[in-house]
């Protein structure tokens, strides 16, 4: 069914790209606010603001447009890892998996990672968000609240659930269409080893132990419905909100211990603009904590090396780093079975041990062999993967300076598999894949089980080492708390200094049990309610 808004028509992009060229070609001296990326938190917190008319706001963002057919064709997106809509990053070698160092895959493009993802909505279960508000000392956080913020901004088009989902807002959500063979394979496998399904993977399922359901995706009359396109885009043709692409943020310009704008880098030229009100880093887990370093924030002892004077020594910035693990459990198919949709229909979370009371392990199918390259020699060249791993992993890692340059690339200790209990974990992880798959349920569709097979305890440490990658969640280097190791309070001030916030990813306090990119989107909402509290606006 089509579902056409004003902003899907030729005449308004043209009204955008008319805007957007003057307010570029004739900047102010000095914005209200400057939201720095327009990700999943910063493309929310830029049009919050400047839903008011009165207020000026600069959006500034590193990537380019996004119309490109890898970011808008759903089934393109693996064509996006390792182009020119992604960062790049390789964390550094890993003793804890086997010496290897992992791309970490981040979004270089207006929608910063809803624009390169597999487009699933997760929200998270019961349990983060409660974390969240236990260690913020703020109701606002936890899941009532939170859930409340969910009803309010999604369009809803699945079945009808006023409890849990919301109808008429911005972030247009549906189950995947016509899930393939597959993923209801998947739905037959989870009932027959005894775990629950439901029809979406929001809402009830996550209040509780888990389950397994078809996805909730952000697809919208066939196209990628990107954080930016659902919240920035429908306002581009205002004169209040000016886009900046092509600009990476590379410190915050300081004066007396509050933040009085940025200065940035645009074909090779170094910027400076002025905030009059605030700033607001929102570029994720791995540039905002960098930017915040450079720019005198920080952990005294790393900073003082690189000869930058220290404005606001904060220890926890860049640590605290987390990530979702996965392992690519895979099945070769007996046909050749064509991908439908995003290639990733339906999802599962459950317990690696079934004392817990909430899941600790994230299921994500796709419909196609994703195995690392370590493993990737034993891959069939049809077949399936169980794209299983850690939902709270208990490794931590760190991001670094690698140098006082303004755009230089920070290193990335990842430290996965870091903390003996998440090897046990994952052990537990491939168990789960294996009794899922080796069903009766995919006996129509399976030839054999490719990755790992029946192996002995050394060799399946030895597997999930090997073929343990990222799900490009990386999150927490900033987070939002109330002991020494905190940068943000729970209204995402940044601790020590005036007029700097922080919306994104990097904030939350341990990763939630699933994908991010929603948990963002309520971190941008957060910070906007906070921002146009605190400023009457």
């Amino acid at each position: 069914m089509n579902d056409f808004l004003p902003s899907d028509l030729p005449e308004f992009a043209d009204r955008v790209a008319a805007n957007q060229h003057r307010l570029n070609e004739n900047p102010r001296g000095s914005y209200d606010f400057i939201v720095c990326g327009a990700g999943s938190s910063g493309s929310v917190v830029a049009r919050r603001l400047a839903e008011n008319p009165s207020v000026e706001v600069l959006l500034i963002e590193a990537g380019g447009g996004d119309e490109v057919p890898t970011v808008m064709e759903p089934a393109a997106w693996p064509g996006n890892l390792g182009s020119a809509t992604d960062w790049g990053f390789v964390a550094e070698p890993n003793p804890h998996l086997n010496g290897r160092a992992l791309p970490m895959s981040m979004g270089k493009v207006v929608g910063g990672g809803s624009s390169i993802n597999v487009m699933l909505w997760a929200r998270g279960h019961r349990s983060d968000w409660d974390f969240f508000a236990k260690e913020a000392g703020d109701e606002s956080w936890g899941y009532d609240a939170v859930s409340n913020i969910f009803r309010q901004i999604e369009n809803w088009q699945g079945t009808p659930d006023p409890r849990h989902r919301g109808t008429g807002g911005p972030v247009y959500v549906q189950p995947s269409p016509d899930p393939g063979p597959a993923a209801m394979a998947m739905l037959g496998a989870a009932k027959e080893i005894g775990i629950p399904t439901f029809e979406s993977n929001n809402g009830e399922m996550m209040e509780g132990e888990g389950g397994c359901a078809v996805t909730d995706i952000l697809v919208r009359n066939g196209r990628r419905h990107s954080i930016f396109r659902a919240y920035t885009y429908p306002f581009l043709d205002r004169p209040n909100l000016t886009l900046l692409t092509g600009t990476q943020v590379s410190r915050v310009l300081l004066e007396r211990g509050r933040a009085v704008g940025v200065e940035a880098v645009r074909n090779g030229r170094t910027l400076r603009f002025n905030a009059a009100r605030e700033v607001v880093l929102s570029l994720g887990a791995i540039q905002t904590p960098s930017v915040l370093m450079r720019s005198g924030i920080g952990d005294e002892n790393e900073l003082r090396p690189f000869d930058i004077p220290v404005v606001r020594h904060l220890p926890g910035v860049g640590r605290n780093l987390q990530d979702h693990v996965s392992f690519g459990c895979i099945w070769e198919y007996r046909e050749p079975i064509a991908p439908r949709n995003t290639a990733n229909a339906a999802t599962l979370y459950w317990k690696s041990d079934s004392a817990l009371k909430t899941p600790d392990l994230l299921f994500c199918q796709v419909e196609f062999p994703v195995p690392s390259p370590e493993t990737a020699d034993r891959a069939p060249a049809h077949g399936w993967t169980m794209f299983a791993g850690l939902a709270l992993p208990k490794s931590r890692g760190r991001v670094r300076l690698r140098n006082a340059e303004p755009l230089a690339t920070p290193r990335i200790e990842a430290n996965m598999l870091s903390h003996p209990d998440d090897v046990k974990t994952a052990i537990a992880c491939v168990d789960v894949c294996r009794a899922l798959g080796n069903t009766r349920a995919f006996e129509p569709l399976v030839a054999r089980e490719s990755l790992p097979g029946p192996i002995g305890a050394a060799e399946m440490e030895r597997f999930v080492r090997d073929s343990a990658v990222t799900y490009w969640h990386q999150t927490c280097s900033a987070k939002m708390g109330r002991d020494a190791m905190s940068v943000v309070d729970s209204k995402l001030r940044v601790y020590g200094i005036d007029r700097l916030r922080i919306a994104d990813g990097s904030v939350m306090p341990r990763i939630t049990t699933g994908n991010t990119m929603a948990p963002c989107v309520i971190i941008g909402e957060n910070a906007a309610r906070a921002l146009r509290d605190e400023h009457g606006i």
